[in-house]
């Protein structure tokens, strides 16, 4: 246990939302969303603006996410693509509870029994799953024993099959919101809490992910016909990824994307953050009116992005900004307020810049990289690039001013290098235009380093994906699809680009 006393030492209440994308939260640049709560959070703290996950080996991205910020591994270093944590990898929860701390969890823990159980010594509306019925989710009770296994019955769709299937629960608490159930829960946690040791507080909510169901106040925040579309929205996919059509988030809307569809579903999504948004401000108060605020350490996050209509997308199979670039403020003790901070952190870096915040001892299983020393020095850097990934199929580097996303997969062979100072959405194609080539190359040097790095071969995705490049490599496939529907020539000349220095 750390040298210093109990009393001085911090709480954490750890704050994370399912699909929030990085550019919805008020006081950060989106005017038309309300988040009077995380305003104020980011005015009391610092916001990284440059928040990734370096993305997933899996469709359902929260799963590995929640596993590197949970366990401070690199993504192919996860049992399981993170449906599970093994004993080798000390949880973020394990580190501080073997520090002397309370460890309380409530909401969403997509990640293990077994883990969750190493984790924590306290909790309640437990809910081991990905996404549900936000008003009827099933959850467990907290058992000291570490043992989950009541199953009871549930028919998903009773019209279509009335063959009911068991799902990992203890209770349905009917009609009452996901956001609801677990802020309170928290609040509960908070008011009734009299122990000598500090607290680290998880919480994980299921909002904004679909159905994107809320109270209808929230839901009237936002007229649809207010909702402006997004620069990158296309009607079409951006590109023919060939598999993203089968998966289910890519059918939450109809082809072609119409622009009304699109504007209902943001306007839902804002109503989904603006609702926990109001929740997170409860649990706030709590800690306010408790005396315990200004000794609390509050982390906000969320755990993968969200396309909802930009390049033709709806969902977060991809590697594009909208779906690897998340929220991350972080206010309390120690750090500076109304700062922010441009330089790229991981998600999975949290957890060692918690345990240095708090004079936890980082466990020689973590991976992620510790930025606490950004608080007082803000010319610190951990990562100068970044590594994004999507399952057997993409991986891309992204450095301070361009990104290259190199597609080899069965359905598609496809180079992007996009310069994110002129194009931040994403939408021109720079591959194969006079004077990039040395960048793309460049890009392609650090993707390999990283390859090494990270052991990604060790990994069956990267084995199959670096196979399918040695292929490319070696000509057995011919020819690179460029993307169709981006008239670039018009913009080009007007950037003076395409042309040798």
């Amino acid at each position: 246990m750390s040298d210093s006393t109990n009393k001085k030492r911090p709480n954490v209440l750890f704050l994370l939302t399912d699909d929030q994308r990085h550019d919805t939260i008020h006081a950060l640049g989106n005017e038309a969303i309300r988040t009077p709560n995380l305003d104020r959070l980011a005015e009391r703290g610092t916001a990284f603006t440059n928040a990734y996950i370096p993305g997933g080996t899996t469709s359902a991205v929260c799963m590995p996410s929640r596993g590197m910020i949970n366990s401070g591994r690199t993504l192919f270093h996860l049992e399981e693509n993170g449906r599970n944590i093994p004993e080798c990898d000390i949880t973020m929860g394990q580190a501080f509870k073997n520090d002397g701390y309370c460890c309380y969890e409530t909401g969403k823990w997509h990640n293990g029994t077994g883990s969750f159980a190493r984790s924590f010594s306290d909790g309640a509306e437990i809910f081991f799953g990905g996404m549900w019925d936000h008003w009827n989710v099933p959850v467990c009770d907290y058992r000291e024993d570490g043992v989950y296994d009541n199953m009871i019955c549930f028919t998903p769709n009773f019209s279509a099959n009335q063959t009911p299937v068991k799902v990992l629960a203890d209770k349905i608490h009917a009609g009452v919101h996901s956001s609801e159930l677990f802020s309170d829960a928290a609040i509960d946690f908070i008011n009734g809490y009299d122990r000598e040791e500090p607290f680290f507080m998880y919480v994980a909510f299921l909002a904004p992910h679909d159905p994107r169901t809320m109270p209808e106040e929230f839901r009237d925040m936002y007229d649809p016909a207010d909702i402006e579309l997004p620069p990158n929205f296309y009607p079409m996919p951006h590109i023919n990824f060939g598999w993203a059509d089968k998966g289910r988030d890519e059918n939450v809307a109809g082809y072609p994307r119409q622009p009304e569809e699109i504007r209902q579903h943001i306007a839902d999504y804002y109503a989904m953050i603006s609702h926990a948004d109001h929740c997170i401000g409860r649990i706030i108060k709590a800690l306010e009116e408790k005396g315990e605020l200004d000794n609390t350490i509050i982390v906000f996050c969320g755990d993968n992005g969200l396309a909802v209509g930009q390049h033709g997308l709806m969902g977060k199979q991809n590697i594009y900004d909208h779906s690897v670039h998340v929220p991350l403020i972080m206010a309390g003790p120690g750090i500076p307020e109304g700062v922010r901070r441009e330089q790229y952190v991981y998600l999975m870096d949290i957890y060692p810049s918690l345990c240095d915040l708090c004079g936890v001892e980082i466990p020689e299983s973590v991976e992620g990289k510790s930025f606490a020393r950004m608080f007082d020095d803000e010319k610190y850097v951990t990562r100068e690039d970044l590594y994004l990934v999507f399952q057997a199929r993409i991986r891309g580097v992204q450095d301070e001013r361009y990104k290259l996303i190199e597609y080899r997969s069965e359905e598609l062979k496809l180079t992007q290098l996009f310069d994110l100072k002129r194009d931040p959405w994403e939408t021109l194609n720079f591959t194969g235009f006079s004077g990039y080539e040395e960048i793309t190359e460049r890009l392609r040097r650090r993707m390999e380093e990283y390859r090494e790095e990270w052991g990604e071969e060790q990994h069956i995705y990267g084995q199959q994906y670096w196979q399918q490049w040695r292929n490319y490599e070696a000509g057995e496939v011919h020819g690179v699809d460029k993307p169709k529907g981006v008239n670039m020539m018009n913009q080009v000349k007007d950037w003076g680009l395409g042309k040798k220095k």
